[in-house]
């Protein structure tokens, strides 16, 4: 790491009080030493990535990291915080800042160096040697690991090579980081060096490794500490976004946790590096598997059949010994979860064990919505073309199988129209079954399919699709907590499973409740179809508030979810149609206002924002609410609210004017399958217009933070001192 962090990169007395000020102050330090090359686009990077997950981590450690094409040389820049910035951790502010900046087309050489950083940053002894370096150039020669980690205040006089042969745990890491990269799937190299350490020697033994890249060294010592019994075996993959610094820190916790009570965990670290695959003889030794992840694990069908416990990186860093005792827990009930697909990803996962029922509840249902949403769109614009081309008689049209005339646009518009209708009927199907998938994994889609299809047959409709998915989760998780012999285990996800949950399932929706909520279903839509006047507004504003809550998020979804519903039928009610108008006008409404205030007042957001803005105009134009995520992120207190506020405006005014719609997706350009479209764009405009004078204002009114460098007279980018704002952080 000699090469990575020098004094000029350390900042003792780090004053900003906001991550994006804490970036910007460490980032100005690899400008000055050429280490980034454009400030502004290297903060977007940081920020980016900032938004995905917050880095904040147990212990007063804050880790924005990012890969940008703006770094030129993998760096770290490090700052130490009086008063502690809020990086979003759930013990509060940190006071260690490390700042890891890393090029697009990094060797894995230079991330396995970071990564080995990751992992010292769960060592206490180094984090608290950090604390109490006496200046810069000891702090960078002790994160060099060119000083020995009990020599906490040692001055810059710290003796050189101390890294070769340190007793210490800082330098044992560097020490091997050369081999690290070829070594991600095993227990850490350091741990290795701890007399005692459990379980290392079944583990060198059965992997067939002991002497591998450099550990013949340490198969000696490893090998003087005897168990008694074999060890219970954990078999654990981590990984996150950026692929740098959570990955490897998850590692560390969930080994150095598995260390202290005596279960021998072996980790597979997925990271930017790259990663090399667990021995096919360890995972079949192991008696369970802990999947930390953010994004897909790769080749996640390796594990399959075997206890799981599938959960974020952060909770691997947080908790990493609730995970382990779950997954003691599931194998000793005998639960075992077949694996997902590869492609796997956090939606699908039905909430850490720490995590309340209801949110819990939220991400299983955000799995149906997600899935189902590809379905809405596809489907409702298929619907909308037909109308587009044949009128609204179309939905009349005979079956084209029977009657297909080649050369006549009404036989393309029914083709259309009939192709959206049967993509249209796997919407409450498809949102019970992932909604069961969410909670149970692969072996909750049968039930939650045929419960979702019975609720269409009983005319249920969205509620049925729901109650159906909710029981097929929780009747197959219930399946799972039975004891099985081992003799069966194997059958059990493919015969047992889909056979027992769909009876139960089909019987419960047949039988008992699924009149009373065909009923429920009818009186929904007989008010929806009553709706006027002042209800009618009421509702377009509380819909407009929604969209614009959380810009995509679930609050944003299940508004979304609720229109569609109602459009997801051949002859949709005017009520219906109203409200799909008001959900996508009101949706519109953040990106564009972000993208005119950029233009109108652009001294007000910073050079990533006002570009930002730009791409606003396109992704706002085209529904897609997400475009006003990196303006939100950077000041939520401010953005949302005034979202909202125009969300609302829009969403009434939408309704007031009575428009109408059909499809369900398309922004900007379905407005020829709008009734009432010139009013429609009215109130896009109105909301757009008081959502961009809300969020001037309140930026117009934000004070500068004290102590602001100020820059030279016409010279700097006014937005530069913007980071340095008491600004709140991002959720």
């Amino acid at each position: 790491m000699s090469d990575m962090i020098t004094a000029d990169l350390v900042d003792l007395d780090l004053s900003a009080d906001t991550k994006e000020a804490a970036a910007r102050a460490l980032a100005e330090r690899m400008v000055a030493q050429g280490r980034v090359t454009d400030l502004e686009g290297f903060l977007a990077d940081v920020a980016a990535r900032e938004a995905q997950m917050p880095t904040g981590l147990d212990g007063g450690i804050g880790i924005p990291h990012c890969r940008s094409e703006h770094v030129t040389e993998p760096t770290l820049a490090f700052g130490r915080s009086a008063a502690g910035i809020d990086f979003g951790a759930a013990d509060g502010p940190a006071d260690l800042v490390f700042l890891i900046a890393a090029p697009t087309g990094a060797d894995d050489a230079h991330l396995t160096i970071l990564s080995s950083l990751a992992r010292q940053l769960m060592n206490a002894e180094f984090t608290t040697a950090l604390r109490s370096v006496g200046d810069a150039t000891a702090a960078a020669a002790l994160i060099r690991s060119e000083a020995p980690t009990g020599d906490a205040g040692a001055s810059a006089g710290a003796p050189e090579g101390a890294s070769e042969g340190v007793s210490g745990r800082g330098g044992d890491s560097v020490a091997v980081s050369a081999a690290a990269s070829a070594e991600t799937a095993t227990v850490s190299t350091d741990k290795a060096h701890e007399p005692g350490t459990p379980g290392r020697s079944a583990q060198s033994d059965q992997s067939g490794e002991s002497g591998r890249s450099g550990r013949s060294g340490e198969s000696g010592q490893a090998g003087t500490s005897e168990q008694p019994e074999r060890p219970f075996r954990i078999v654990a993959v981590t990984s996150c976004p950026t692929g740098i610094a959570h990955t490897y820190m998850a590692a560390e916790s969930l080994e150095n946790a598995g260390r202290e009570s005596g279960v021998e965990v072996v980790v597979e670290t997925q990271g930017s590096a790259g990663f090399t695959r667990l021995d096919p003889s360890v995972i079949e030794a192991a008696d369970g598997v802990i999947f930390a992840h953010d994004v897909p694990v790769r080749d996640k069908e390796r594990f399959a059949g075997k206890p799981t416990v599938d959960t974020g990186v952060k909770a691997a860093i947080n908790r990493p010994g609730e995970l382990i005792g779950e997954v003691r827990g599931k194998a000793a009930r005998g639960e075992v979860t077949a694996a997902g697909p590869a492609g796997a990803t956090p939606v699908e996962r039905g909430g850490g064990s720490g995590e309340g029922y209801g949110t819990k509840l939220r991400v299983w249902l955000m799995s149906g919505v997600s899935y189902m949403v590809p379905f809405v769109a596809a489907g409702g614009l298929l619907i909308a073309l037909g109308f587009a081309i044949g009128g609204y008689e179309i939905n009349q049209a005979p079956s084209v199988m029977d009657h297909f005339v080649w050369s006549q646009a009404d036989s393309w518009a029914a083709l259309l129209f009939q192709i959206g209708g049967v993509a249209f009927a796997f919407l409450v199907p498809v949102l019970a079954g992932y909604i069961a998938y969410g909670m149970a994994d692969r072996p909750g889609l049968v039930p939650g399919f045929v419960g979702g299809s019975i609720a269409l047959t009983i005319n249920a409709g969205f509620l049925g699709g729901l109650a159906a998915g909710l029981i097929s989760g929780a009747v197959v998780m219930a399946i799972q907590r039975i004891r099985i012999p081992a003799a069966v285990r194997g059958i059990m996800p493919v015969v047992v499973i889909p056979l027992v949950s769909s009876a139960i399932v089909g019987f419960l929706m047949f039988v008992v409740i699924g009149k009373p909520i065909a009923s429920a279903q009818k009186a929904m839509t007989d008010w929806l179809s009553d709706l006027s006047g002042a209800n009618a507004i009421l509702l377009g504003a509380l819909l407009g508030l929604m969209m614009c809550f959380d810009l995509g998020g679930p609050v944003n979804k299940v508004a979304y979810a609720f229109a569609t519903a109602g459009i997801a039928v051949s002859d949709p009610s005017d009520s219906a149609m109203k409200i799909m108008a008001a959900v996508m006008a009101a949706g519109m409404v953040p990106p564009l206002a972000m993208a005119l205030a950029t233009t109108v007042r652009g001294r007000l957001f910073n050079a990533a924002e006002r570009e930002n803005g730009k791409a606003a105009w396109v992704l706002g134009a085209s529904f897609i609410s997400e475009g006003a995520i990196p303006f939100a992120a950077a000041d939520p207190l401010r953005v949302i609210p005034s979202s909202m506020v125009g969300g609302a405006v829009t969403g009434a005014l939408s309704m007031a004017f009575g428009a109408t719609l059909r499809a369900p997706h398309g922004g900007i350009f379905v407005v020829p399958l709008i009734g009432n479209p010139l009013l429609y764009l009215v109130a896009i405009a109105a909301g757009v217009c008081v959502t961009a004078a809300l969020v001037i204002v309140l930026k117009g009114l934000r004070k500068p933070a004290q102590g602001a460098v100020a820059q030279g007279p016409g010279g700097a980018d006014p937005s530069a001192s913007t980071p340095g704002a008491k600004q709140p952080v991002a959720a």
